[in-house]
C-alpha cells in the first residue's frame, strides 16, 4: 500500500556560488541543465554575481546531486558558508591571474602581428610558430575548456567559434610551417584569443561589484553587543545574544537587535531603515530596529528579534535576492552566436566539399577557401563591439560624474516608463533647516534655550541663527522634556521651545497662533512654538528642504514620457508636501523598506519597466528590485553598491544625463553588432569563392585575417566617437 505522502512536496532552497561562467550563455546552460532533473522546482542562475537559486522538492533530489550536475558541465560549486570563506582570496587570485595571462598573450601576439603585417617571409615561420604556440596554450585553454564544455552539453556559445577559428588558423599555419611552404597566419590565432581574452578580463571586474552591496550591508552589523547580567556590563559577541536579553546601547553605538526600550532616552537616526530625515526620540515603551544609530542618550532594550528574524537581516536577504532572481541581461552578440557558429562552420565544410569534391580543385585551394571562412567570420569585431563601447562610454560617464556600474542594464533603460524617486537624501537635501520664523525675537530665544541641545531641530534652529549673525547667549538652566522640547532660564525669564504636547503640559494659551500651527502642520512642516514666561512670543518652522535641482529634474523626466513617482518611508503629510512643491502626482508614503521592493514588484508585474533613484540602505532592495537602479554619490555606501548606475555629484539633472549616456552607449553597441554581421555576412561568401570563377579572386587566410583586423577597427574606431557625449 503507497503511504499517502509519498508524493507531498518537501520545497527546500539553496543558494550556490558558481565559478566558471564567463558569458550569460553559461548561466542558460546551467539552468537549462538543472531544469531537466526531477526535482528541480526552479532554477535561476545569474551570471553577474555567480550565483544560483534552486528551489527544489526534498523527496526527489538533494543537494549533492544538485551539485553533481554542475559540476559535470565543467563548473567549481560552493556552498555559501564554504564561498563566504574562500570569497575574498579567491577571487583577487582570479583578477590578477587574468591580468597575467593577458598580459603574457600581449606580449606574444604583438611581434606576431607585426612581423606577420609589415615585415613577413616564409622565413620567420618557426619563429612566429615559437611565440604563437605560447598564446595558443595560455590564453586558449580558457576558450578550448568552456567549447568542450559546451559541445558536450550540445549547445554552442562563442567560445567554440573563438577556440575553432584560432584552431583552424593555428593548425593550418603549422602544416604551412612544417609540411609544406606556404602563408601562415599566426596573427590571426593570436589576436582572436587576446583580443577576446581582454574583454572577458573587463567583464570579470566590472561583475565583482554587484555583490559589494551584500558585503557593506552585512558590515554595518556590530559584531558584539552590551549584555547587561546580575547588573553588570558583559560584551558578548552579537550570535550569542537570546530574545529577552537586556541590552546597553552607549551614544553612537549601532543597535544590535529588533527590541523595545525599558530604560532611558535618546534620538535614534532610522534614516537607514525607514527614510525618515529626523531622528526619532525613542522612551521606555518604544520600539528600535536592529542597524539604526544611537544618536546622545544611553538607552536599555529587551531583545525581541535576533539574527535571521531582525529587520536588519530581511534587509539584506531582499538585497540578496533581488540579485539572484533578476534575469541577467543578454549580450546582442550571444542571442544569435548559437545559430552563427553552426553556419559558419557549415559554411565552411560546403566551401571546402565544392571546391574539392565537386568542382575538383586542389585540396590547398579548398582548405585555403575553407580556412578564409573560418578565419573571416571570426568572432573578434563581435568580442570587441560590446566591451570597447562600454570602455568608452563608461570611462567618459566617469568622467562626467556618472558612474555606470552594471553595463547589462544599458539595454532596458530606454525602454523605462516608470522613474520612482525616494525623499529624502535624493529630492531633498536630508538636512532639517529653518524654513518659516513668525517674529524675528523667536528665533534668538529658541537659540539660546537650545543652545545645549544635541537634538536635529535644535541645531537646525542654531544654524539659523548662525546664519543671520545671532550669537545666542548660554542659559543658567537646561532641561529636557523626552519628546516634546526643551525648558531654559535667561535672565530669571522662562523660555520653553517645543510642540504643542509641551504647551499642553504647561496649560498655555496657543489660540492666537492657531491658525499659523494649523497651516504649518498641514505643509509636512515641524512646528516648534516659543514662548517666554508662558506667553507665545512666536513660532519656527524646521523641515527637510529640497535639493536645488529637484524640480527642473521632475519637470524634464515628465517631459520625455516618464511616469515619475515619490516612494519614501517619511509620513503622508511631509510627502504629500514635497510632491506638491515638486509637482509630482503619485505618492506612496510611511512604506518600510522591505514593502519599497514589493512596490515595484507589483508595478513590473503589471508590465511597467522601472527606474528607481534612491540614496540610503532602505532603498537598497528596491534598487536591486528595479529595472534600473541609480544610487547618489552623496548617499549611503550601500545604496551605491546595490545600484547600476551611480551619480557621484549630488545632482539630480546627472539622472537625465545618465538615461542619454545609456542610449547613446547602447547605440553604439548595436552599431557596433550591426557592422561586425554586415561585415560577417558581405566577406564569408567572398572567402568562400563566390567570385572565382569570375573575377579569379580568391581571399587567403592572410587578406581574412587583415580584414579581420580592419573590421575590428572600425569598431574600435566607432567606439571612440562617444567620447564626444556631454552633459547637455
Amino acid at each position: 500500500m503507497l503511504n499517502k505522502n509519498s508524493n507531498k512536496v518537501r520545497e527546500e532552497k539553496i543558494i550556490l556560488k558558481i565559478e566558471g561562467m564567463h558569458c550569460a550563455e553559461c548561466a542558460n546552460i546551467i539552468e537549462k541543465e538543472l531544469s531537466k532533473l526531477r526535482g528541480i522546482i526552479k532554477a535561476s542562475v545569474n551570471f553577474t554575481i555567480k550565483k544560483a537559486v534552486i528551489f527544489y522538492n526534498l523527496n526527489e533530489i538533494n543537494e549533492g546531486k544538485i551539485k553533481d550536475a554542475i559540476e559535470k558541465l565543467g563548473y567549481e560549486v560552493y556552498g555559501i558558508e564554504r564561498e563566504e570563506i574562500l570569497n575574498g582570496k579567491r577571487e583577487k587570485y582570479e583578477v590578477r591571474k587574468q591580468l597575467i595571462i593577458f598580459f603574457i598573450g600581449l606580449i606574444f601576439t604583438l611581434p606576431v602581428f607585426i612581423i606577420e603585417i609589415f615585415y613577413y617571409s616564409p622565413k620567420y615561420n618557426i619563429l612566429l610558430f615559437l611565440l604563437a604556440t605560447p598564446v595558443q596554450i595560455l590564453v586558449g585553454y580558457k576558450f578550448y575548456k568552456s567549447s568542450y564544455y559546451s559541445l558536450k552539453n550540445r549547445n554552442a556559445n562563442m567560445d567554440v567559434l573563438i577556440a575553432l577559428s584560432s584552431s583552424v588558423a593555428y593548425f593550418y599555419s603549422i602544416s604551412a610551417t612544417f609540411l609544406f611552404e606556404g602563408h601562415v597566419f599566426y596573427e590571426a590565432s593570436t589576436t582572436i584569443l587576446t583580443t577576446v581574452y581582454f574583454g572577458y578580463f573587463l567583464e570579470s571586474l566590472t561583475r565583482k561589484k554587484a555583490e559589494e552591496a551584500i558585503k557593506k550591508l552585512i558590515s554595518l552589523k556590530p559584531k558584539k553587543a552590551t549584555l547587561i547580567e546580575n547588573g553588570k556590563e558583559v560584551e558578548i559577541p552579537l550570535e550569542e545574544v537570546k530574545v529577552g536579553d537586556t541590552l546597553l546601547v552607549k551614544p553612537g553605538e549601532t543597535i544590535p537587535v529588533d527590541g523595545i526600550v525599558i530604560g532611558g532616552y535618546s534620538n535614534v537616526d532610522e534614516s537607514m531603515i525607514t527614510g525618515e530625515s529626523i531622528p526619532i526620540d525613542k522612551k521606555v515603551g518604544d520600539k528600535v530596529i536592529a542597524g539604526t544609530i544611537n544618536k546622545f542618550g544611553v538607552l536599555k532594550i529587551r531583545a525581541e528579534k535576533v539574527g535571521k528574524e531582525t529587520l536588519f537581516a530581511q534587509i539584506v536577504k531582499l538585497v540578496e535576492e533581488a540579485l539572484l532572481t533578476k534575469a541577467p541581461i543578454q549580450r546582442i552578440a550571444d542571442r544569435v552566436v548559437g545559430y552563427f557558429v553552426p553556419i559558419v562552420i557549415l559554411i565552411s565544410f560546403i566551401t571546402f566539399s565544392i571546391w574539392y569534391f565537386i568542382l575538383g580543385s586542389s585540396i590547398l585551394f579548398a582548405l585555403t577557401a575553407s580556412v578564409s571562412v573560418l578565419v573571416i567570420a571570426c568572432p573578434c569585431a563581435l568580442g570587441l563591439a560590446t566591451p570597447t563601447a562600454l570602455m568608452v562610454g563608461m570611462g567618459n560617464g566617469a568622467r562626467l560624474g556618472i558612474l555606470i556600474r552594471d553595463a547589462g542594464k544599458l539595454e532596458i533603460i530606454r525602454k523605462a516608463d516608470t522613474i520612482i524617486f525616494d525623499k529624502t537624501g535624493t529630492l531633498t537635501k536630508g538636512k532639517l533647516e529653518v524654513v518659516k520664523i513668525i517674529n524675528e525675537k523667536t528665533l534668538e530665544l529658541a537659540a539660546i534655550a537650545e543652545k545645549n541641545s544635541e537634538h536635529p531641530i535644535a541645531r537646525a534652529i542654531i544654524d539659523a541663527a548662525k546664519e543671520r549673525k545671532i550669537e545666542p547667549n548660554d542659559p543658567e538652566e537646561f532641561e529636557v522634556i523626552p519628546g516634546k522640547g526643551v525648558i531654559a532660564k535667561y535672565q530669571n525669564e522662562e523660555i520653553l521651545v517645543g510642540n504643542l504636547a509641551l504647551m499642553d503640559d504647561y496649560k498655555i494659551d496657543v489660540k492666537e497662533f492657531e491658525k499659523e500651527i494649523s497651516s504649518l502642520q498641514e505643509s509636512g512642516i515641524t512646528t516648534i512654538i516659543v514662548t517666554l514666561n508662558k506667553k507665545v512670543i512666536g513660532i519656527v518652522g524646521v523641515a527637510d528642504t529640497l535639493k536645488e535641482f529637484s524640480k527642473e529634474t521632475i519637470q524634464k523626466l515628465e517631459e520625455i514620457g516618464l511616469e515619475v513617482i515619490m516612494l519614501t518611508g517619511d509620513n503622508k503629510k511631509v510627502a504629500s508636501y514635497i510632491a506638491k512643491e515638486l509637482g509630482i502626482k503619485k505618492v506612496l508614503a510611511e512604506v518600510l523598506p522591505q514593502d519599497k521592493a514589493k512596490e515595484i514588484e507589483r508595478l513590473q508585474r503589471n508590465g511597467k519597466i522601472v527606474i528607481m533613484v534612491g540614496d540610503g540602505i532602505n532603498d537598497a532592495p528596491a534598487l536591486t528590485q528595479s529595472n534600473i537602479g541609480i544610487a547618489i554619490g552623496s548617499g549611503n555606501d550601500i545604496a551605491k553598491s546595490a545600484g547600476d548606475i551611480v551619480l557621484i555629484k549630488d545632482d539630480l539633472r546627472d539622472v537625465i544625463s545618465a538615461i542619454k549616456l545609456s542610449e547613446k552607449t547602447v547605440s553604439k553597441i548595436k552599431q557596433n553588432l550591426f557592422w561586425a554581421f554586415i561585415y560577417n555576412i558581405s566577406t564569408i561568401p567572398i572567402a568562400a569563392g563566390v567570385l572565382y570563377p569570375f573575377f579569379k579572386i580568391l581571399i587567403t587566410p592572410t587578406i581574412s585575417a587583415i580584414a579581420m583586423v580592419l573590421s575590428d577597427i572600425s569598431v574600435v574606431g566607432n567606439s571612440i566617437l562617444l567620447k564626444r557625449f556631454k552633459i547637455s
